[in-house]
């Protein structure tokens, strides 16, 4: 099972937040469509996603974008992922 904490903060202060669900086992190589569902729930740019994300994501259980990591301009300084469920 996948479920991911998306986490949108703002000087330091969580603004708003999603839990990605899916029933599928966790497969490294569906990362940037699980980011993708994420953001769209949110209603947030996507971010550029570099392999330092994924092994980030690997090691640690999370990653946080920045707001250079994303094309379009966004209104929050980080978005955070944590993976709940290991």
């Amino acid at each position: 099972m996948v479920r991911i904490w998306f986490k949108v903060i703002k000087d330091n202060k969580i603004k708003r937040q999603y839990v990605y669900e899916n029933d599928e086992k966790f497969i490294y190589s569906h990362f940037s469509e699980y980011i993708a569902a994420g953001c769209y729930a949110l209603d947030e740019a996507t971010p550029v996603i570099i392999k330092n994300h994924i092994m980030n994501f690997a090691k640690y259980n999370s990653v946080t974008f920045k707001q250079d990591d994303f094309v379009e301009k966004v209104d929050f300084d980080k978005l955070t992922i944590e993976n709940l469920d290991r």
